[in-house]
């Protein structure tokens, strides 16, 4: 049985960080590559950030690049997303998701080539 499971959202001032994990149940994290996605209120979902399986390789949207950083933890299977110099606009319901994404697609951040997903933790930047 798949599960992730999303924690740390909160409400933050703009300038300020958050780090968001996600806890991964199932034998699923050391074979699919991981990412997060955000989705605002009245917005499509968006690509935030991706790892490749094995955390060999980190992709980001330009919207975060140098302030968002994704990483995972292997041993206790959790996927991470630290997030400095927040924005009023990173204010979305953020979530993680798992999935045996090409290489070559991960780049673009694509949500339906991720197959599990987790509920979702609210950041609000104000």
């Amino acid at each position: 049985h798949v599960q992730l499971v999303e924690s740390g959202g909160s409400s933050v001032q703009a300038g300020g960080s958050l780090r968001l994990s996600c806890a991964v149940s199932g034998d699923i994290f050391s074979t699919s590559c991981m990412g997060w996605f955000r989705q605002a209120p009245g917005k499509e979902r968006e690509g935030v950030a991706a790892i490749a399986t094995g955390g060999v390789g980190t992709y980001y949207a330009d919207s975060v690049k140098g302030r968002f950083t994704i990483s995972q933890d292997n041993a206790k299977n959790t996927l991470y997303l630290q997030m400095n110099s927040l924005k009023p606009e990173d204010t979305a319901m953020y979530y993680c998701a798992a999935g045996r994404v090409p290489l070559w697609r991960l780049p673009r951040l694509e949500d339906s080539d991720f197959v599990y997903w987790g509920q979702g933790t609210q950041v609000t930047v104000s």
